[in-house]
């Protein structure tokens, strides 16, 4: 395998990337964390009598998550690969015992969340986490076919009985996308992905929630106040924002005309109060991140665990991203994907946070003077 050693310049192009990412990791936390805030006030009060309930939930998450961000940015790197089997033992681990009465809470006819002191945790975040680890250090190994079949199959099935076909479509792009970028034959990618696809149909015909959501998709104007609320509501406020938006605080979609207006929809209060200009601006930042962790990952040794963990990263964050927007601006059915660093829910940003960090780790590994790297293996 060929090791692009640490010349001066590419180690002072990757200590700019990690500026930069470090950077644009608490400007998009604390520009987040205020539309949390923004686009909850009204539900907040509703819940709690006052309007900063939201704001204090998700402020703690952050806090948490920048703590274990600078603790897990100054780890050693190659603990991540040692124990990369681990992590996703014990995230396929709580996947399946968030299906089970008694471990698991069911919300609205789903089972994807457990309660902790009055604190939720939804484990399909931190899977997403053991699932990149996991991936990045079998797939710098000569990846095989049936393997990649095997442990894919068996997330899948448990996010299917949850179920939460939005997170399955993201945990698919990633694998999919690193056992592609780690070599991976995409004629036999390409045949797994149509046999997905028509799984994926079958399991929408077989579920009236499923299908109600695509019906819905199709045809927005059927049943307004009802299955097409949510869409039509969303559409209403990207309306509503016009160009330069209604100005920060105005929203009018935020009294609770938008369902679950703070996390999977809060683009839609964003767009409403900047407008088409600043929700723009907003997206250019959210894929330049992904485009500077992009930029990272080709610094790294081709198909190295490091490589393919920060590949993993970029795919979760960059997919991610771009899927929020689509359902949000109707070009996909609604997902209940959140938006990274904007929609609130504390595991979503814990777990990113965690992620950079680790990211961060992976990129000082490039600045170590080589003796360095070769005693710590």
């Amino acid at each position: 395998m060929r090791d692009r050693g640490n010349s001066p310049t590419q180690s002072k192009s990757v200590f700019s990337l990690e500026k930069m990412i470090m950077l644009l990791t608490f400007f998009l936390s604390l520009i987040g964390l205020f539309f949390v805030f923004e686009a909850s006030t009204t539900e907040s009060y509703r819940l709690v009598g006052h309007q900063y309930h939201f704001l204090k939930q998700q402020g703690i998450s952050l806090t948490l998550g920048l703590i274990i961000l600078f603790i897990t940015k100054h780890w050693p790197f190659s603990f991540w690969q040692k124990t990369a089997p681990l992590w996703f033992g014990l995230g396929l681990l709580i996947l399946f015992l968030v299906l089970i009465p008694g471990f698991g809470v069911e919300l609205n006819g789903a089972r994807r969340w457990f309660l902790f002191g009055g604190r939720v945790f939804q484990p399909v975040e931190f899977f997403k986490f053991a699932l990149i680890l996991f991936s990045a250090s079998w797939m710098s190994k000569n990846p095989k076919p049936q393997s990649f079949l095997f442990f894919t199959g068996i997330f899948s099935l448990f996010l299917l009985l949850q179920p939460d076909m939005g997170s399955l479509l993201i945990l698919l792009w990633i694998v999919f996308g690193m056992f592609y970028l780690a070599g991976g034959n995409l004629r036999f990618l390409t045949i797994i992905g149509s046999l997905g696809l028509g799984l994926l149909v079958v399991a929408i015909l077989l579920s009236p929630y499923r299908l109600q959501r695509l019906t819905t998709y199709l045809d927005p104007s059927k049943d307004p106040l009802g299955s097409s609320f949510h869409i039509r509501q969303i559409t209403l406020a990207l309306g509503h924002g016009g160009w330069f938006g209604v100005g920060i605080g105005n929203s009018q979609q935020k009294h609770a005309y938008i369902p679950e207006a703070s996390s999977d929809s809060i683009f839609a209060i964003v767009a409403e109060e900047v407008g088409f200009i600043g929700g723009s601006i907003i997206l250019l930042i959210l894929f330049f991140y992904a485009y500077l962790i992009y930029r990272l990952a080709l610094s790294f040794p081709d198909k190295s665990f490091a490589q393919m963990f920060v590949f993993g990263v970029f795919l979760w964050l960059g997919g991610q991203t771009l899927l929020n927007i689509a359902a949000v601006v109707a070009l996909v059915p609604l997902t209940g994907l959140p938006l990274p660093f904007f929609s609130y829910g504390g595991t979503s940003l814990l777990m990113i946070l965690t992620t950079i960090g680790i990211l961060l780790s992976a990129a000082r590994t490039i600045n170590e003077p080589v003796g360095s790297r070769i005693r710590k293996k």
